[in-house]
């Protein structure tokens, strides 16, 4: 299966880390919430914590948009321990983990001979429902402040031209 901008974003339920602990993750405790969901291939990598950094740098952004983040891999829920207690100290979001790869097949982005993911982005409104997706080689990482500018102009319930940027006028209501 694999989800697109529209649709219903696939249920999850994983275990992950944070601050230390493991938890029980599931996407109906997100109801009523944004969530950035983004997929990274691996821990211990050279890009992934460059990206999983920047997202810990500007979560207060996220927050106070009423987003929350989440990053998810194949690996283990004790890889990531083991990788946040090693170079990502102070991490202020969960790790996600999708061992059994279901989440990662379900949201389309599994590179199901290597069993692990694409740098996928899904941004997942209050209801439930995909409203924008990314998908990057992994070689290349993302762009923190483009899924910001897209998650305000998301917001906006307003048509957004191309490069809007918040403050600027918009081309009238959806």
């Amino acid at each position: 299966m694999s989800v697109r901008v529209g649709d219903k974003a696939p249920g999850f339920k994983v275990e992950g880390v944070f601050e230390g602990k493991f938890n029980k993750y599931s996407l109906d405790d997100l109801k009523g919430k944004w969530a950035v969901l983004f997929f990274y291939p691996l821990d211990f990598t050279f890009i992934c914590p460059t990206e999983i950094t920047a997202f810990s740098d500007r979560l207060s952004e996220f927050k106070a948009l009423k987003a929350e983040v989440f990053g998810i891999s194949t690996d283990s829920k004790f890889s990531h321990l083991a990788w946040i207690e090693r170079d990502l100290k102070g991490l202020k979001y969960p790790l996600l983990s999708d061992n059994n790869h279901e989440v990662s097949r379900n949201y389309g982005v599994l590179i199901e001979d290597a069993g692990i993911t694409y740098r996928g982005l899904f941004v997942i409104d209050p209801e439930g429902k995909v409203r924008y997706q990314l998908m990057h080689e992994l070689s290349v990482g993302r762009n923190v402040d483009e899924v910001l500018r897209v998650l305000k102009a998301l917001q906006t319930g307003e048509l957004c031209p191309v490069n809007w940027e918040p403050g600027k006028k918009t081309l009238g209501k959806v």
